[in-house]
């Protein structure tokens, strides 16, 4: 809600970047205690998260071109430099860089993946925090109690509308999907199926909160916005890998 926390020179402090920040920190933290609880290479894991970043950041820039194809084709600069993302897209080319990483350390993926999954939504949690501090991923207008509104210089969607806080029910879906993972991994009685779990949880999610969300700018399908069209096959993939599991049978991360 406000993003410009102070400036010390031409520096501006960004509330967004700063929960951004504290959401990979907070990742980094709970992936290297659970890779040593889990007995894996936590010089690796640090790699894996620098890739999953690189590359998460580079698709979600890129997906939000393609949500924004017409206005990319006819002004690119003002795309690629804007603060516009599309987190779906993020999460894909992550899993997929962390993925082509392990087949070239040859590193079981799945061991690492169950165990830094819940890492990721405790990042995503922060993150959501930050879009709501900078006023983006809004939800519809409301004259509810628990309506927000955003001053003008934010990226909402203008002074004295009162709109639903999706980013902040996002947040805290995020860190509740984190616990679970977390009690799932550690204490479940089927912890390999803990990525499953985070696509097919983030999925269903997602895919109801965007009924709330009022930001226009993220692409459509017909009556399904472009993250609930991707959230069915993200869910059917989680649902997938759980399937596989129970197939190989009981086992260990």
């Amino acid at each position: 809600m406000y993003n410009d926390w102070f400036t010390i020179g031409g520096l501006t402090i960004h509330g967004y970047g700063v929960m951004i920040g504290i959401g990979i920190l907070a990742a980094f933290w709970l992936a290297s205690r659970l890779g040593k609880r889990f007995g894996l290479d936590t010089d690796q894991i640090d790699n894996i998260i620098f890739v999953v970043l690189a590359a998460g950041y580079a698709g979600a820039k890129l997906t939000y071109c393609l949500v924004n194809w017409n206005q990319f084709i006819t002004d690119p600069l003002s795309v690629l430099g804007s603060g516009g993302w599309v987190v779906y897209g993020g999460i894909i080319c992550g899993f997929l860089g962390g993925y082509l990483y392990c087949r070239k350390k040859n590193l079981d993926f799945m061991k690492y993946f169950n165990v830094m999954i819940p890492c990721a939504s405790l990042a995503q949690g922060f993150g959501r925090i930050g879009c709501f501090l900078a006023g983006c991923c809004y939800g519809k207008p409301t004259s509810a109690w628990y309506g927000v509104t955003f001053p003008a210089q934010s990226l909402g969607p203008g002074e004295g509308i009162s709109v639903i806080p999706t980013q902040l029910i996002s947040s805290a879906g995020d860190f509740l999907l984190m616990i679970l993972l977390y009690l799932n991994l550690t204490k479940g009685k089927h912890p390999e199926y803990t990525g499953g779990y985070y696509l097919m949880g983030y999925s269903l999610g997602r895919f109801f909160i965007e009924f709330l969300r009022g930001d226009t700018a993220r692409g459509f399908f017909g009556a399904l916005s472009t993250s609930q069209v991707i959230a069915v096959f993200t869910f059917l993939l989680g649902a997938w890998l759980i399937n596989r599991r129970q197939k190989e049978g009981e086992q260990a991360i």
